[in-house]
């Protein structure tokens, strides 16, 4: 199937049965894409016009997942010209050449009131990717309409949808072998976002016996964990039975004075994992602020420590390398995420480096994917 930006959210039924961190590997599937498609995008508009400016748009240009959920209708891309134009880029891909290929009748043509009838957008135009075989188009919505037929699309909720048969739409692509290093590096960073989020299936099984004893959550919810361990298995619990601690502001502080200790990758797996936590769910005061960007540099200093010239990640002789580099992905993942987060709710003076691609902070992504996919 192909995927229409942020509409994985609306096919996520079942969100309430998964931690919110969870939803967000789906989301930030399409994160990546977008992001890696940047600066190739930029080169191809400037084309046309070497002055334009384009950049990432809407309530994902800072943060690729709205933390208290919802869906951003917002375009993913604008384009700036000189003579102060503005137009907008909607990006789809597929992962396969289709038999026919949809987008949404609401981002192609919304109905105007005035008029009482659906009007193809002016502004904006439709990029649309298929990765294998490194085509692409830039369409504009009017082509669109007048190219399909109407219909619902069951991969998105029976959404109401323009198909375009797929003898039309081949007519109109091009290839650009450019594309390649790009469509490349997405699906590695996809593979490795999902490759470090086994880490939560891992945690889930090993807890699953705790979990299945959750009879008192008040009892559990007044647990104060002495280790960072006890620590991360209360979050854990508490993440999945969705409650949220009365003093989480303390929690947070707490949690970050375990940062002194020396850890391993899998310590520092259950720190931003319960960072992860307990952020959303607690408003920073001046200090709070201070104390969780400068933990946040101190993890991202040690995971960086970790890595190898193979590629992977190495902390602990205990731990086997595979394991050790599943964690230290998993914590810089997280950490760019809060990172992103942090610049987006409490501006962008506070000595944080912006993540312009998801997993910037792995020193050789492709050594990484290397060693993981052997």
């Amino acid at each position: 199937m192909d995927l229409d930006t942020k509409t994985i959210y609306a096919q996520s039924s079942d969100i309430k049965s998964r931690t919110y961190l969870e939803y967000r590997k789906d989301m930030k599937q399409k994160a990546i894409a977008e992001l890696e498609v940047l600066p190739w995008l930029r080169e191809k508009i400037r084309e046309e016009n070497k002055n334009a400016v384009v950049e990432k748009f809407g309530g994902d240009k800072f943060i690729w997942f709205l933390r208290k959920g919802g869906i951003t209708r917002d375009p993913d891309f604008i384009v700036k010209y000189p003579n102060g134009e503005v137009k907008y880029i909607e990006f789809q891909y597929a992962k396969e050449e289709l038999n026919a290929y949809d987008f949404k009748i609401s981002k192609i043509a919304p109905k105007d009131r005035k008029l009482k009838k659906r009007v193809p957008k002016e502004d904006t135009k439709i990029l649309y990717i298929i990765k294998p075989t490194y085509q692409y188009t830039l369409l504009d919505p009017a082509w669109i309409v007048k190219n399909s037929t109407q219909t619902v699309a069951a991969a998105w909720g029976n959404a109401p949808v323009f198909r375009v048969s797929r003898n039309k739409f081949e007519k109109i692509l091009k290839k650009d072998n450019k594309l390649k290093s790009v469509c490349e590096l997405i699906d590695k960073k996809i593979f490795m976002l999902n490759f470090q989020h086994e880490a939560i299936e891992i945690e889930k099984e090993k807890l699953s016996h705790l979990l299945q004893q959750v009879i008192d959550e008040e009892k559990i919810l007044k647990i104060v964990p002495k280790s960072l361990d006890g620590f991360f298995k209360v979050c854990f619990t508490l993440n999945h039975i969705e409650k949220t601690p009365v003093n989480a502001n303390l929690w947070l502080i707490y949690l970050l004075s375990f940062i002194d200790e020396k850890l391993n990758s899998y310590e520092l797996f259950q720190l931003v994992y319960s960072l992860d936590f307990l952020y959303p769910r607690v408003e920073l005061k001046e200090n709070e602020l201070r104390k969780l960007i400068s933990g946040l540099q101190q993890i991202k200093k040690l995971v960086i420590n970790f890595y190898k010239k193979d590629g992977s990640f190495q902390s602990d002789k205990n731990l086997s390398p595979l394991e050790d580099t599943r964690y230290s992905l998993f914590v810089i993942n997280i950490v760019e995420d809060l990172t992103q987060d942090l610049l987006y709710y409490y501006g962008n003076n506070l000595n944080l480096e912006p993540i312009t691609s998801i997993y910037q902070t792995v020193p050789r992504v492709n050594k990484t994917f290397e060693f993981i996919a052997e």
